[in-house]
């Protein structure tokens, strides 16, 4: 077995997917007797005080970390703020890139330092620390950068953009393994990297025992008078990597329809998408802000159908993986995505969803006039997505591919 530290921006008791998904993942690979330290920042993005009531943080130092205990795990939090201009948040990285390197060079021997993006600089941290600790580090790639922040227009510099991508093939280089989460991100890689033998595809996942199918009329559904309509949800963060255009175009002209669409979570985008709905006069557009996540499978069984908008710039770089909880909630979904983006693989392998080319208005208008008209057989999508799921991405079976890869790394460094 091994000593593995896992280094994330974000961990429980932060409300976001990834620190839902990694911490899912401690507890899995603890299960096969490995010995787990997390290393991560304290809550910033999604503060839910119920969990964080029931993980509570330690100061230290003086508050320069904190502490705390997640399924019997050592979690180490460097302080972190959610800032809202980049100066600051550039500040925010390099303190807790600094302070990580400190606190996890110190925290013994390492067999593995596991790191996933973003930043991409927590590759480079995730090398250091396993060179000081004796180990080597994996480098796991949940989106892909720089070419995410580029499309975005976050970095123009051509100056810039070189050192990105010359730190990118470094992390790549040194890291003993890299892993994407699909097949279409490994393509994109494969010409970086030095070596093809160190990339793996290894998908996300999803708890389907929190998220299963239930019935559609709930305490939630009856809370937000949801009962009487066609309900087509969207539950995640509100960002970029989504086109909100065409949602706010199908709101507009489907407005004589019992259609509903429910929006829930927070991000960059919120403001500018709730001053839409006010200045439209939108009155079939619910906008809820971020749930906890024990509330969310009942949030997702409160839908008729769901959908996902992906933006161009995002398209090929992202992946979003609430896709993963809308299936295992048996739930169909319509989509917009390009014709060999990673989600629109997952669609054709799966056999499901309802899928519209990007930024294609009317595409979309007219899949949610045929899915309403459908209504009475969506259930048959969703009882496929879920099969889907079960046989494929539940957190058993991903976890068992991380806890097989780590095996393969820590046996040939023992071997040297």
């Amino acid at each position: 077995m091994a000593k593995i530290l896992i280094h994330s921006i974000v961990f429980r008791p932060d409300g976001v997917s990834t620190a839902y998904l990694y911490a899912d993942l401690v507890s899995e690979l603890k299960k096969y007797g490995h010995e787990i330290v997390v290393l991560t920042s304290t809550p910033h993005y999604n503060l839910v005080e119920s969990d964080i009531a029931l993980q509570p943080l330690t100061k230290r130092r003086l508050g320069l970390y904190y502490t705390s205990e997640y399924d019997g795990i050592k979690v180490y939090h460097v302080p972190m703020r959610k800032a809202r201009r980049t100066f600051f948040r550039i500040l925010d990285f390099v303190k807790f890139h600094i302070l990580s390197i400190c606190i996890g060079g110190t925290l013994g021997k390492f067999d593995i330092v596991l790191a996933p993006s973003p930043p991409l600089t927590i590759g480079f941290v995730a090398y250091v620390i396993a060179k000081i600790t004796g180990g080597k580090s994996i480098y796991n790639v949940q989106e892909i950068y720089p070419d995410f922040a580029i499309n975005q227009g976050i970095f123009k510099n051509n100056q810039i953009i070189n050192v990105l991508k010359w730190a990118e093939k470094f992390i790549y280089k040194k890291s003993a393994a890299v892993v994407v989460i699909d097949q279409k991100f490994a393509d994109i890689i494969a010409p970086r990297v030095d070596t093809l033998e160190k990339l793996f595809v290894i998908p996300n996942f999803v708890d389907s025992n929190l998220y299963k199918p239930g019935p559609r009329q709930n305490d939630f559904s009856d809370k937000h008078n949801l009962n009487d309509k066609f309900v087509i949800a969207y539950a995640g963060n509100i960002g970029f990597a989504q086109s909100w255009e065409s949602l706010i175009a199908a709101a507009k002209e489907l407005s004589q329809m019992p259609v509903q669409f429910m929006i829930v979570g927070n991000g960059i985008r919120k403001e500018w998408l709730e001053s839409e709905i006010i200045s439209n006069d939108i009155k079939n557009i619910l906008l809820l802000d971020y749930q906890p996540r024990d509330l969310m499978p009942l949030i997702n069984v409160s839908a008729d159908i769901h959908t996902i908008l992906m933006s161009p710039e995002m398209d090929g770089e992202g992946f979003p993986s609430k896709i993963y909880t809308i299936m295992s909630s048996a739930k169909s979904v319509i989509i917009s995505t390009g014709k060999n983006s990673p989600l629109s693989n997952l669609m054709n392998k799966a056999n499901y969803g309802r899928v519209v080319p990007l930024n294609d208005k009317e595409s979309y208008i007219q899949a949610i006039i045929q899915a309403y008209k459908d209504r009475d057989i969506l259930h048959v999508e969703g009882a496929r997505a879920r099969k889907f799921i079960e046989l494929n991405f539940s957190k058993e079976a991903i976890s068992q591919q991380y806890h097989n890869l780590i095996e393969q790394i820590v046996s040939k460094n023992r071997q040297k």
